[in-house]
């Protein structure tokens, strides 16, 4: 299956600040693919230069398996920041006014007043929206056109947790209907909720990516005591699966791969080595995202 999108070694500049550093990433036809990463981390420039907003400085990048073009553009919905509507006409109205300017009709329209939970109010004037409504006006407007791809920036930013709640509904419902979906966020609750895919950001360099399990999933470690803890010092870096350890006192924490707590434990005895103490430790989404951004090589 031909990738939706790829990138090959994007890199910008703006001055003396290095904005994105030989980006290299694709998008699969189905994913919710999250771009993730504290502020300053290069998000929303890669959405610019994927969106024409903006050039590299070097690097390519292709939409449906081709250069970029207005066709390619015309398949792709965007919510770049908090819209901008005609306040005093209806909401039925400025989506008509969104489809004239993609060159559609109106019959979507009704639809995704709908799917975004608009359509009681689809004549109220958009000044009595709350800003959740205008939010899901906005997802609206880059649905009406029907697109394969939707192109989201930070699309709960400055919502109420109500709000927030809604619009991550829409987009994981959304992405049930079999759309594409590239979502900027800082925000590692809103990623992990939503997208089936991820890519962590830190000043412009890609950290890892890959599925949301393989890159943000929890790692387990095994905490070790033994009565003598010398010998246990000396046994576990030959522990099977054994990939790093760190000693806190008679304490170890070791992680692990491939291996139960159980198979630790039978391979200890077997070695003449009695733990007293036995224990499995999840490392939490958070810990793993900051171990990423904050310069931990072993996340």
């Amino acid at each position: 299956m031909s990738a939706i999108l790829s990138l090959h070694g994007l890199s910008k500049r703006y001055g003396k600040v290095q904005a994105l550093h030989n980006l290299s990433l694709e998008v699969q036809p189905g994913h919710i693919y999250g771009l993730l990463g504290p502020n300053g981390s290069g998000k929303t420039t890669t959405l610019g230069i994927l969106l024409g907003i903006t050039r590299p400085n070097q690097g390519h990048f292709t939409w449906f398996g081709a250069p970029p073009s207005a066709a390619s553009r015309q398949r792709i919905g965007t919510l770049l920041e908090t819209p901008n509507f005609y306040p005093y006409l209806s909401a039925v109205r400025n989506l008509e006014i969104v489809a004239t300017l993609k060159q559609r009709g109106y019959d979507r329209i009704d639809e995704v007043l709908r799917q975004t939970g608009l359509y009681d109010r689809r004549t109220s004037a958009i000044s009595t929206y709350s800003l959740g409504m205008r939010q899901r006006l906005a997802l609206a407007a880059a649905l009406v056109a029907d697109p394969d791809v939707l192109v989201l920036d930070e699309p709960t930013n400055g919502l109420d947790p109500q709000g927030i709640a809604d619009v991550r509904q829409l987009i994981r419902e959304t992405g049930q209907r079999g759309k594409t979906i590239i979502l900027a966020s800082h925000i590692l609750d809103e990623v992990e909720k939503i997208c089936t895919h991820v890519a962590v950001l830190k000043q412009g360099v890609l950290l890892a990516e890959g599925s949301i399990h393989e890159v943000l999933n929890p790692e387990p470690r095994l905490i070790l005591q033994a009565e003598n803890p010398e010998a246990l010092a000396a046994l576990v870096p030959h522990l099977p699966g054994y990939l790093r350890s760190e000693r806190n006192g008679e304490r170890f924490a070791v992680w692990i791969e491939g291996q139960t707590a159980a198979d630790i434990n039978r391979y200890c005895f077997a070695q003449g080595v009695t733990l007293s103490h036995l224990n499995i430790v999840q490392r939490s989404l958070e810990e793993t995202f900051l171990a990423l951004t904050q310069g931990e090589t072993h996340a």
